[in-house]
C-alpha cells in the first residue's frame, strides 16, 4: 500500500476517470433524454479532490460548470483545489445514496473557476509534497511513534497540512504536531484512517485488473461488508484454504466485491444440506490401505478431497467418487 499511483487531480488516471464520467453523463442523457429543469438548474456538484476523494459542494459562481472544470473551493476556513466530477441528476443520485441532507448539513461552496495563477500555485504545492512527506517520515522516526504514515495533503492555500496514518492503538502525537507546525508554519491535522481507506487512497488495481471498487465508484466503505451476508462464511467456504488469497483484498480485509453475490436463501440451504450429506467433515480421520490419513481440505468446485498422512506428512488428493469407493469407515 505504499505505492500511490495517482495522488493528484491532474494525473493521467484522473483524466481517464473524468473521461469516463463524461461518457456516463452522455449515455444517461441518451437513455433518459435531456435533464429536467430541476437537474439543469441544480447547484449541487461532486468534486474530486486529491487522492481520489470525492465530496459534494454548492456552486456559488452563478454559472453552470462542466465535467473536468478546475475550481477553487471553500475548505475548513481556507481554500482548496478540485475538479468537477459529476453534476445534474447523477450528482443528486450519488448525494442521495450517501444519505446526505442539504438542509441538515450545509455544503461548502465552489468559489470560482481556477485561473492560470491558481493552477501554477497548485503545481507548486504538489512539487513541495514529496519533501514534506520525507520530513514527516523523519519526524515520526525521531519521535519513535509506532504509526504508519500513509500520505500527506498540502492544501492549496498552503495553510494546512493533513497527515494520514494508520495505527493499531492510540498515539500521543502532540509533540510531533508541534514539531511539524514549527517547520512548515501551517496548521497540522493528524487523521487516523483504516486499512480500507488506505487502499482507497492508493487508487490501485485489483486482481481482476480493474481499479479498486472503493477508489472508482463505491460511495461508502463499510467496516464489515459481510455483516448482513453471513452466508459468505458458511461451511462450504471455510475450508477453501488454497483460494483464501482470492477473498482478501489489498486492505488485508475481505474483498468488498464478495458481498455483491445474493444467493437464494432456500437454494443455499438446500445446497448446504446436500454437501453436508455428500462430503466428509474436514479434520476427520480415515483408515486407508496406506495407513491413517486426515482430511485436510476439500475443493468443492473440483470435487476433490485432500488428504495428509500424519506419519509421513505426505499429501494425497482423491476425487469424490474415488473417495467413496475406497473409504467406507470413518472416525473422528
Amino acid at each position: 500500500m505504499s505505492n500511490v499511483i495517482c495522488s493528484c487531480t491532474l494525473g493521467h488516471y484522473a483524466r481517464v476517470r473524468q473521461q469516463l464520467s463524461k461518457k456516463l453523463h452522455n449515455e444517461i442523457e441518451e437513455i433518459y433524454g435531456p435533464p429536467e429543469e430541476e437537474d439543469a438548474n441544480s447547484t449541487l456538484y461532486e468534486i474530486e479532490l486529491k487522492c481520489c476523494r470525492k465530496e459534494f459542494f454548492e456552486n456559488a459562481t452563478g454559472t453552470p460548470l462542466e465535467i473536468g472544470d478546475m475550481v477553487i473551493l471553500e475548505s475548513d476556513g481556507g481554500e482548496d483545489f478540485g475538479v468537477v466530477y459529476s453534476a445534474g441528476r447523477i450528482a443528486r443520485k450519488k448525494f442521495k445514496l450517501k444519505g446526505l441532507d442539504r438542509s441538515k448539513e450545509p455544503l461548502d461552496k465552489i468559489i470560482r473557476l481556477a485561473t492560470d495563477q491558481d493552477k501554477a500555485i497548485r503545481k507548486t504545492t504538489l512539487e513541495r509534497e514529496p519533501e514534506i512527506r520525507r520530513l514527516c517520515h523523519e519526524k515520526v522516526e525521531r519521535h519513535n511513534l509506532s504509526l504508519k504514515l500513509v500520505d500527506i495533503d498540502f492544501r492549496f492555500d498552503q495553510q494546512k497540512v493533513t497527515v494520514f496514518y494508520t495505527a493499531t492503538h492510540r498515539i500521543d502525537f502532540r509533540s510531533l504536531v508541534r514539531d511539524l507546525a514549527s517547520d512548515f508554519h501551517a496548521r497540522i491535522q493528524m487523521v487516523q484512517i483504516t486499512t480500507r481507506e488506505e487502499a482507497r487512497r492508493a487508487n490501485s488495481f485489483g486482481a481482476c485488473g480493474c481499479s479498486l471498487c472503493c477508489s472508482s465508484w463505491m460511495q461508502k466503505i463499510h467496516a464489515n461488508p459481510f455483516s448482513e451476508k453471513q452466508e459468505m462464511f458458511e461451511p462450504q467456504h471455510q475450508h477453501q484454504s488454497d483460494n483464501a488469497h482470492n477473498m482478501i483484498g489489498q486492505c488485508n480485509r475481505p474483498k468488498c466485491c464478495l458481498s455483491y453475490n445474493k444467493p437464494d436463501k432456500s437454494q443455499n440451504r438446500r445446497q448446504q444440506r446436500q454437501k453436508k450429506e455428500e462430503w466428509p467433515p474436514v479434520g476427520s480421520k480415515v483408515n486407508t490401505p496406506d495407513g491413517t490419513a486426515i482430511i485436510e481440505s476439500i475443493e468443492f468446485g473440483k470435487k476433490e478431497i485432500n488428504l495428509r498422512f500424519p506419519e509421513t506428512n505426505e499429501p494425497k488428493t482423491l476425487g469424490l467418487d474415488e473417495f467413496k469407493a475406497l473409504f467406507v469407515k470413518k472416525k473422528k
